[in-house]
């Protein structure tokens, strides 16, 4: 499998309102190509090693980022608020956002939030986002009902299963198409690589170095 396998799905992007089960497995095939071309390049298995890293770092990272202060701190602490509750993939989701903020980066600038009755909307918005994630919910948290990842333009997966699935598949692609990572959350992507991910982590930015000692303390 080539490079080229993965970029058929930027060539054929997921149709607007296919039946469930046809999107259900559009979605696994979707992931299944990103993912093993991802070992292929790597030979490491993209979705269960980045969660089991994440999970393995969870508690290590609430601990840096609570004691975090300022405006900044304050939105850590808002995200972190939902983690008592709610479910496995919604606790990763507001762990990973708190990492952007930590890392001085804004979570909006890759996700998008919709209401489920904005999907005209969010059509609209595709052509002009070169790379992001659209999350739909029926309320403000929580579970998302519906999650598409866009590239350049272009709608390439729908119902991507969760917010924290969809930024693997995300990080996945850009790695496997040798695409560069958005400017707006450069840092998070290195340090998902470099840190998470355990690839070509010899050289660290120095935000992206101090947290990694602290994880490691």
């Amino acid at each position: 499998m080539s490079r080229l396998t993965v970029a058929r799905l930027l060539a054929n992007p997921a149709p607007k309102d296919p039946p469930l089960r046809a999107m259900n497995r559009m979605r696994h095939r979707a992931d299944a190509e990103v993912n093993d071309e991802f070992v292929r390049i790597t030979t490491k298995p993209l979705v269960s090693k980045f969660l089991s890293q994440l999970d393995h770092f969870s508690e290590k990272l609430i601990s840096i980022f609570k004691p975090k202060g300022g405006a900044k701190g304050l939105k850590i602490r808002r995200l972190l608020e939902q983690i008592e509750e709610e479910d496995i993939d919604v606790k990763r989701e507001c762990l990973l956002k708190s990492l952007i903020v930590y890392l001085n980066e804004d979570p909006k600038s890759v996700f998008k939030d919709y209401g489920i009755d904005e999907v005209e909307d969010a059509e609209n918005d595709v052509e002009t986002t070169m790379m992001g994630i659209f999350v739909f919910r029926r309320a403000q948290h929580g579970f998302a009902d519906d999650v598409w990842i866009i590239v350049e333009g272009v709608k390439v997966i729908s119902r991507a299963g969760s917010v924290i699935m969809a930024f693997i598949i995300l990080f996945g692609l850009i790695y496997a198409l040798d695409l560069s990572y958005p400017g707006n959350l450069k840092h998070t992507f290195e340090f998902v690589q470099k840190v998470i991910m355990h690839m070509d982590g010899h050289r660290l930015n120095s935000k992206i170095q101090q947290l990694k000692m602290k994880m490691f303390q």
